[in-house]
């Protein structure tokens, strides 16, 4: 995308770690065991400034790598934190999923997350315990429900966790059974007028969240779209596949199940499920553009959550 210059830092390349790619959250709670491969991330440090430095793991959304994610990655380095690019897209050789949510899911980033977050915790320039993570879209998603923690649980045993997490403008759709969560706090932003990924499901999850545990805030901007942190227009994806009012319950056991219609369950867990579902739905079609009262307030709040959280 030739955005690179734009950052103020020391980028000390591309490293490699093994991930895996289980298709959905099922996958991660139950199998266990999902076959490794490479992935890799930049890590990049602020320029001018030694010593230990707190980190965020950056994630990108269904088109990949955008130029407002990395005008957000410049602030955060110049406010001194280090960051972590994952390139989970990269990685498996896709470019974008905005038509194919199938190619690349939030379980496998997941998976890279707390991948990252075990390699980080050993980096000698990285504090160990002040790593958070930050997404966007389904980045966001990734931001948000690594902060479950039976996923924790599942991808780190020994107990590494991010220490705060920024999902902005997440798909906010899954609602588990087990409410259990993170203490480190939660900080979401979203658009009154998302129709990618709809208000209303961060509006549920932000209240089970807060039932269980007190450190969560939502942040909605008025009038704003999805991708409301850009600079880009406001304009239509045709091929977008974007929420509607239906939800996804994770179960007890950990299986992924929605109503098809009242009274109708289907099973999410596997790709012939989740094709099924997306074929039925025929959910395509959604707006995203810039705000630019809400470009500059998030550019600014992240930095002063970051200060506050890690």
């Amino acid at each position: 995308m030739g955005c690179k210059e734009k950052l103020s830092l020391e980028d000390v390349g591309e490293i490699p770690f093994l991930s895996a790619s289980p298709f959905e959250i099922p996958h991660i709670l139950k199998s266990g065991e999902n076959t490794e491969h490479p992935v890799f991330g930049e890590l990049f440090f602020p320029l001018n400034k030694t010593g230990n430095f707190p980190c965020i793991v950056a994630c990108h959304g269904s088109l990949g790598w955008r130029e407002h994610h990395l005008d957000h990655i410049n602030n955060w380095l110049e406010a001194g934190f280090a960051v972590f690019k994952l390139h989970t897209f990269e990685s498996r050789k896709i470019a974008e999923i905005v038509d194919n949510q199938m190619m690349v899911t939030h379980a496998m980033m997941i998976n890279d997350a707390f991948c990252a977050l075990k390699l980080l915790k050993t980096h000698p320039l990285i504090q160990e315990d002040n790593i958070a993570i930050a997404g966007w879209s389904l980045g966001g998603t990734v931001a948000l429900y690594s902060a479950w923690l039976p996923i924790a649980e599942a991808l780190a045993p020994n107990g590494e966790r991010f220490c705060a997490h920024m999902p902005i403008y997440p798909a906010a759709h899954m609602r588990p059974e087990i409410n259990r969560w993170s203490t480190a706090p939660i900080s979401i932003l979203h658009g009154s007028d998302d129709d990618y990924t709809p208000v209303h499901f961060v509006e549920k999850i932000s209240e089970m969240i807060r039932s269980q545990r007190g450190n969560i805030s939502l942040h909605i901007y008025p009038g704003a779209h999805h991708a409301f942190d850009s600079e880009e227009d406001v304009k239509w994806l045709p091929n977008a596949i974007r929420l509607d009012h239906r939800h996804v319950e994770i179960d007890m056991n950990g299986d992924l199940w929605a109503e098809k219609t009242p009274g109708e369950i289907i099973s999410l867990n596997e790709p012939h499920h989740r094709l099924a579902a997306f074929q039925f739905a025929q959910n395509i079609g959604a707006h995203a553009g810039g705000n630019p009262d809400a470009r500059e307030h998030s550019l600014q709040y992240t930095v002063d959550f970051f200060n506050q959280s890690i």
